[in-house]
């Protein structure tokens, strides 16, 4: 692995932890970015399993409190529907995820456009359910009606369209369905942890006959990367959001896929 491709993987993974837990999409930005930059990895594997430094990421910022919670499940009536509505919110993802990877990864993955469009689509939604939303009934992450956490996560199956982001869906549609805007962050920490490690474990078995050494070795990087860098995002945050909700997102989502649009159309 030359020095440029590992210049290269190590912004990418740098750019996956940054973007993640916010809801701008780490995926559209990755694969813009890897467009932009001459990079592709084999299978496009590289752009998913660098996900699971993320994924770390989360279990080392709430390590304790999952820890709190398996631990009081065996007596603890709350912990066990907790866990149950994580698992139940997973399951749409894992069932449509299985059935279109093929149509994600060889079309969707391959269309820049797309991408740029869905950003702007996407930051404009994101501006606008800020004004809508109704007034939040659900306060704690870890006490959603079961029924609200299904909903979530049939929401969720949106950002397999790569620009719309995992985290921008299930908050936007936390957000419409009156969950606080912290809580409804902090549930999508929670849903990414089964989502993104699903969607690894798969997406290496899929792939297990393209990789070879070198991009083993950008995914080693790119993962260190993402590690890092979503550590200090998850816990920036939540106190972020708190106050001053996700416009500043939104902006951004509109600003860079404006920019990617305009560069695709001149190249």
């Amino acid at each position: 692995m030359d020095a440029p491709t590992t210049l290269v993987a190590a912004f990418l993974g740098l750019l996956e932890g940054l973007t993640e837990f916010i809801p701008v999409s780490s995926t559209g930005h990755l694969l813009l970015a890897g467009h932009f930059l001459g990079f592709q990895s084999a299978g496009r594997t590289f752009e998913v399993v660098i996900q699971l430094g993320a994924v770390l990421a989360i279990l080392t910022v709430y390590a304790g409190r999952l820890w709190s919670v398996f631990a009081a499940a065996p007596q603890d009536p709350a912990a066990r529907r907790f866990i149950f509505s994580v698992l139940l919110a997973f399951l749409p993802a894992v069932v449509i995820g299985v059935m279109a990877h093929g149509f994600i990864k060889q079309v969707l993955f391959e269309t820049p456009m797309l991408i740029a469009v869905m950003l702007i689509l996407g930051g404009f939604v994101l501006l606008g359910v800020e004004r809508i939303a109704p007034p939040p009934r659900h306060e704690d992450a870890m006490r959603l009606p079961l029924v609200v956490a299904v909903k979530i996560g049939f929401i969720q199956c949106l950002a397999m369209i790569p620009g719309t982001s995992r985290s921008g869906a299930t908050i936007v549609g936390a957000l419409m369905l009156g969950v606080g805007k912290r809580a409804a962050a902090e549930f999508s920490f929670f849903l990414s942890m089964p989502t993104m490690a699903g969607a690894f474990a798969y997406d290496l078995y899929k792939n297990r006959d393209v990789l070879d050494a070198s991009a083993m070795g950008e995914i080693a990087i790119g993962f260190a990367m993402a590690f890092v860098s979503a550590v200090f995002v998850v816990r920036w945050l939540l106190n972020y959001v708190s106050k001053h909700g996700y416009a500043l997102f939104g902006w951004w989502r509109i600003v860079v896929g404006s920019v990617a649009l305009a560069a695709l159309l001149i190249s």
